[in-house]
């Protein structure tokens, strides 16, 4: 009443910030102007319990409807200062809050912030991240599209600065090469100290406010990825940086043992997350400059052997890489950070206390903003969408798989086989014997694509079929829906079972499906919400619209460019509003990755052996087809 407001004395609190980065912690110092610090905390807890004033010891009145109040309780929550550190107004806080105190600060304009060069220095970077001083490597450049160097520039920020993140990018836009950019751009900058002898990379690193122990940075980096795509990481060092020396941690654990004692020959280790936490006691007392994690969700159970695998690796600098959205998935965002940085979003009791349930339970906002604020500058997500002018009409990449135990026994022994009867033959017998070769020649395919299509009785794993079942699984996460192409009816039936397995509807046309039955499926995938498509080849590579998808896979793909492109533009075609991303898979070392090659400068013959057909087959010598079976 005006009569309460006549006779008491309202203090109102000017809060003032002082902030500065220094010794790689962020110093926090608050003042409060009038209002005493000790009274702070009581005050702080009137305001909590959104009550309209405070009296103060000495009589006197705050108005607690002050936004200043707002911002000091959020930062003595989101910062988990101490009690007593936040009354005597110093406080010594990590430095990955720097971007999310700027971010409080600036979004309170009545609060005066004192923020040093470093303080501002930081903020700038991570504000102006495109324009970053650092050059991607010369022979990615031409390479490299405009959003891969931002990419780019966004991790060698991050490093800069001590901190880890999350390069989320939609599939097919190329996480990979950005992350070897970075690694190959490292090697590059350790040549240059060596050679010059000034220490350029010290310097660099002492330009970040590094100690001595940062600037004598391992020379060695790890991949951590799933099985199904250890050998596509090194195939694409060896495409994008030859000169890295990169070593796959497969094999027996004699073998895997041998090349973990040598890891200091090597740039980088590609390994899988089952194999890492297997081998993870033989990783103690070794140090690694860059720990990248692939596919991240795969820790997104905190609990397990792989989780606690990745975080107990030593490494200087960490990066997470993934393709699915994480903002609905908090537990596993983060596991995620916990990986990263360790702290960065509390234990996980706060974390599900603070955060995850006011959010998911009670869409709590405020939980969700003060989430979002926190982790912005360390995830970086673009989709095809956001980077249209960057991109071709279609992106394509092969997906390369490696054969092993059972099925590569099989493989081997059938390529042995034929190897034996067609060295044997003279020239003759050769010509009259075709028939017969190209039988045992599809059957070391089908061994390619489940050894279960020839043998009726295996029941071992197929490197590719897991593969696959990766591959749909990650784009379905990330919102995708597919096409998935076989020329093998059975292996479609194969397919679909594993599909079934996963809980992961899908619809299948064959040459057996009637033509009715055909539209009726095509408008119901376009319209509905089935995630993937199996598709023969023989049904699906003409007549069929179906731009409801935007990924397509050749599981085993037929290598006429022609018929290939025909199945692909069932999605690439007009009416289709998204990039269409295409994968081939190929079994590495394999008869598959030979007729691959053969594409452009034997099409002819690559069409015959797939198809079947004996029409020019005359063309094909025994020392071709022997070619096509080495290894």
């Amino acid at each position: 009443t005006d009569r309460f407001r006549s006779r008491r004395k309202f203090r109102q609190v000017k809060v003032a910030v002082g902030v500065s980065v220094s010794s790689g912690l962020l110093d926090l110092e608050i003042t409060t102007g009038d209002v005493p610090q000790d009274e702070l905390l009581e005050l702080l807890n009137s305001y909590r319990a959104k009550k309209s004033y405070y009296r103060l010891k000495d009589g006197s009145y705050v108005d607690l409807d002050d936004q200043s109040l707002e911002l000091l309780a959020e930062l003595m929550d989101s910062m988990h200062v101490k009690p007593k550190d936040f009354v005597q107004g110093k406080m010594h806080l990590p430095l990955y809050r720097t971007l999310y105190l700027n971010k409080m600060l600036e979004e309170n304009d009545s609060v005066y912030s004192d923020r040093d060069s470093r303080f501002r220095e930081m903020v700038k970077e991570f504000k102006t991240v495109n324009d970053a001083d650092f050059d991607v490597p010369e022979s990615l450049s031409k390479i490299m599209r405009p959003y891969q160097k931002d990419g780019y520039k966004w991790l060698r920020t991050l490093e800069a600065w001590q901190f880890g993140g999350i390069l989320a990018d939609d599939m097919g836009l190329g996480k990979t090469l950005q992350v070897i950019a970075v690694l190959l751009s490292a090697r590059e900058r350790r040549d240059a100290a060596v050679s010059e002898g000034a220490g350029v990379y010290a310097v660099a690193k002492a330009a970040s406010d590094a100690s001595p122990a940062e600037q004598s940075t391992p020379a060695t980096s790890i991949v951590v990825c799933p099985a199904s795509l250890v050998y596509n990481w090194c195939e694409e060092f060896a495409r994008f940086a030859p000169s890295l020396k990169v070593m796959p941690i497969v094999g027996t654990q004699e073998e895997r043992l041998e090349k973990i004692a040598a890891y200091r020959d090597y740039d980088v280790l590609v390994t899988s997350y089952d194999l890492l936490k297997r081998d993870i006691h033989h990783y103690e007392g070794m140090e690694f400059a860059y720990e990248v994690i692939d596919e991240a969700q795969y820790i997104k159970n905190h609990t397990t052997a792989a989780a606690k695998a990745v975080k107990v690796v030593k490494s200087r600098y960490r990066f997470a890489l993934t393709g699915t959205p994480i903002e609905n998935r908090l537990s596993e965002l983060w596991s995620i950070f916990d990986y990263l940085m360790p702290g960065f979003l509390y234990p996980y009791d706060t974390f599900k206390k603070e955060i995850e349930t006011p959010v998911v339970k009670y869409k709590d906002e405020q939980a969700m903003k003060r989430l979002q604020k926190m982790t912005a500058p360390f995830i970086l997500r673009r989709l095809k969408g956001d980077v249209l002018k960057d991109l071709p009409e279609k992106l394509e990449e092969v997906r390369y798989v490696r054969l092993s135990g059972e099925q590569q026994k099989l493989y081997d022994a059938q390529v042995l086989k034929m190897r034996n009867v067609v060295s044997a033959q003279n020239a003759e017998e050769f010509n009259k014997s075709k028939l017969a070769i190209l039988a045992e020649l599809m059957r070391v395919r089908q061994i390619c694509c489940d050894p279960s299509l020839c043998f009726d009785s295996y029941t071992g794993e197929s490197a590719k079929t897991d593969a696959c079942l990766d591959l749909v699984m990650s784009a379905i996460d990330g919102g995708h829906r597919l096409l998935l192409f076989s020329q093998f009816t059975s292996m479609l039936e194969i397919l679909q079972k594993r599909l079934e397995q996963e809980q992961i509807p899908c619809y299948t046309i064959t040459g057996a499906t009637p033509k009715q039955t055909r539209l009726e499926l095509v408008k119901n995938f376009n319209e509905g919400t089935v995630p993937v498509f199996l598709i023969s080849l023989k049904a699906g590579g003409v007549g069929l619209n179906l731009t409801g998808a935007d990924v397509v896979i050749h599981y085993d793909p037929w290598w006429n460019v022609a018929a290939q492109n025909q199945a692909t533009d069932r999605a690439h075609r007009i009416g289709q509003t998204k990039k269409v991303t295409v994968f081939k898979l190929i079994a590495k070392n394999s008869i598959e990755e030979k007729i691959l090659k053969l594409q452009e400068d034997k099409q002819d013959l690559a069409d015959q052996v797939i198809s079947g057909e004996t029409g020019q087959l005359g063309g094909m010598t025994r020392e071709e087809l022997l070619g096509l079976l080495e290894v």
